[in-house]
């Protein structure tokens, strides 16, 4: 496959799935303060601040509130990660692969972008919020639906998930993060009920809500962050991202589950066995935050990784010849 072609797909679904979770991201928000007993001030800019935009954003905004925010996160054309500039690199990206992706993924794409590229959206995020990011996320749901069922199951489609899911892996961290450090008000707030309805939040924010109640009945924090990071099954836990990531690209490589052929593959081998063998209560003890600030900064290495291997031009030098015997 063509590395051009490779990268498109990569991003095509990263894209898409970063939409998504910007919508469930403020979804964190608007639930806790729907749903919190007490009066929530300035729970607006830890959002802006945590996608890491807020320069632009006080550049752009005079003041800061739920119509600013929601227009910085979701329509501003000029911020890179708000969802309508996701969805028009999503659309761009698959352009430029129509030949490989099918006729049903293209028209699904330019259906999720027409949705949001009018004016009626912009009135809905502002009436009736939790209608209108319930939408993005169902459209991105449908997105994926359509890759899985009309599109075959080879290196292309692996691109695809593997993006996919590299996404998900980095903001499930960031949305358990903005909760452990920003969403709570107050350290005197811990194991109160509203500490109780933030974790819940954070939970129906992820649509692991009533998975998490099968699995441990009652809420608490450590019972939380170990669903969000170390669950084995649940599809929106950390681990279970990188496992499925480290999965497809060992499928694009076509090495075996005790090897690999490149750092990147290398680096996500590693990320998953200390996944696997890490211990929640350690993890809490020596500072959840740093924990999640460290695993971010390993995900961007991976992604790096996959960018110098999968798509770009190396030089002669850098190729490693190898002799057939």
């Amino acid at each position: 496959m063509l590395s051009r072609v490779a990268d498109s797909l990569y991003w095509m679904s990263r894209y898409i799935e970063r939409a998504e979770n910007v919508a469930r991201f403020i979804e964190v928000n608007l639930n806790l303060l729907i749903d919190s007993p007490v009066e929530l001030k300035e729970q607006w800019l830890p959002l802006v601040k945590t996608s890491g935009d807020i320069e632009l954003f006080e550049k752009k905004y005079k003041t800061l509130g739920k119509e600013n925010v929601i227009d910085f996160l979701t329509f501003d054309p000029e911020n890179p990660n708000s969802i309508i500039s996701c969805l028009r690199s999503a659309r761009e990206n698959s352009r430029s692969v129509r030949e490989i992706i099918s006729s049903e993924t293209w028209i699904q794409i330019n259906s999720f972008y027409n949705f949001l590229n009018n004016e009626e959206s912009r009135n809905l995020a502002l009436e009736d919020p939790h209608e209108f990011y319930t939408r993005v996320i169902n459209c991105s749901h449908s997105f994926i639906g359509v890759i899985n069922s009309t599109m075959s199951h080879n290196e292309g489609w692996h691109f695809c998930r593997l993006g996919r899911f590299i996404e998900r892996a980095d903001k499930t961290s960031r949305i358990l993060d903005v909760k452990y450090y920003l969403l709570l008000p107050s350290v005197y707030d811990v194991g109160t009920p509203i500490d109780f309805i933030s974790w819940s939040a954070l939970l129906r924010s992820a649509s692991g809500y009533e998975m998490y109640r099968k699995k441990f009945r009652r809420i608490t924090p450590t019972h939380v962050a170990k669903f969000l990071i170390l669950d084995t099954e649940f599809p929106r836990s950390i681990l279970y991202c990188i496992n499925v990531a480290l999965e497809s690209i060992k499928a694009i490589t076509g090495t075996s589950s005790n090897s690999y052929s490149n750092e990147s593959e290398m680096l996500l081998g590693r990320m998953s066995s200390e996944l696997i063998y890490a211990n929640i209560e350690e993890i809490i003890e020596d500072g959840l935050h740093e924990y999640l600030d460290n695993f971010q900064m390993s995900l961007n290495n991976v992604g790096e990784r996959i960018y110098k291997t999968y798509f770009t031009v190396q030089p002669i030098s850098e190729i490693n010849f190898t002799r057939s015997e």
